[in-house]
């Protein structure tokens, strides 16, 4: 009698995985894994792309907020010149050899600075430096210095009639004296007032002077 052909889908009551059904199980996988990184891919460059939009549209409307004034941006802040306000207080008028001042000539006439540093050494003034400037003022000179400078810069003040001054932020005692194109001449020594008194801030018109840094 013949032998009954054994199925070789089933061992032992348990179904036999052939390799054709587990190749088709390794595909469906594949596929499946491969639809869940293109899912995934699309989501993500949906997010990019609308945070791109949305980076757009916010950088639009802030310049046109700017452009139509209503949006201020904050301006760096540049070197500070401490004269927005103005010393208080009464000074002495100290002896000329203790005043350091470097003169710059910003009036357009060849060889003013030379000219006043020379006379302000006959009055006994340490003359440090003589030079040029660019400076657009109404003043007929400006007087700059820092903190530790505010007395020797109202004993040279007295000394230059319709000078202003400006606080700046040096450490020093020094002085810089700024000769403008209105710039006539200095105050005769004789009449130069020696008494106590404030250093003096604006033009007698209450118009401020405007300055710009040169060399």
């Amino acid at each position: 009698m013949a032998r009954k052909p054994q199925d070789l889908t089933s061992y032992h009551g348990h179904h036999v995985v052939s390799g054709a059904e587990l190749q088709t199980q390794f595909d469906d996988e594949a596929r499946e894994a491969a639809t869940a990184s293109r899912r995934w891919r699309r989501i993500r460059h949906g997010v990019a792309i609308s945070l791109l939009v949305v980076l757009l549209l916010g950088g639009g409307v802030a310049a046109w907020a700017v452009l139509t004034g209503r949006l201020s941006v904050p301006q760096p802040a540049g070197k500070a010149t401490e004269a927005v306000t103005c010393p208080s207080g009464s000074y002495d008028y100290l002896p000329p050899e203790k005043v350091t001042v470097t003169v710059f000539n910003a009036g357009g006439r060849e060889g003013l600075a030379a000219q006043i540093g020379d006379e302000l050494k006959a009055r006994k003034f340490a003359v440090k430096d003589v030079g040029n400037e660019r400076l657009t003022m109404g003043a007929a000179a400006v007087l700059r210095s820092g903190f530790g400078g505010e007395a020797a810069a109202f004993t040279l003040q007295r000394n230059v009639p319709g000078s202003v001054y400006l606080r700046d932020g040096r450490s020093d005692a020094s002085v810089d004296l700024v000769l403008g194109p209105n710039f006539k001449a200095l105050a005769d020594p004789g009449v130069v007032d020696q008494t106590p008194g404030p250093l003096v801030c604006t033009l007698p018109e209450a118009t401020a002077p405007a300055t710009s840094a040169g060399g």
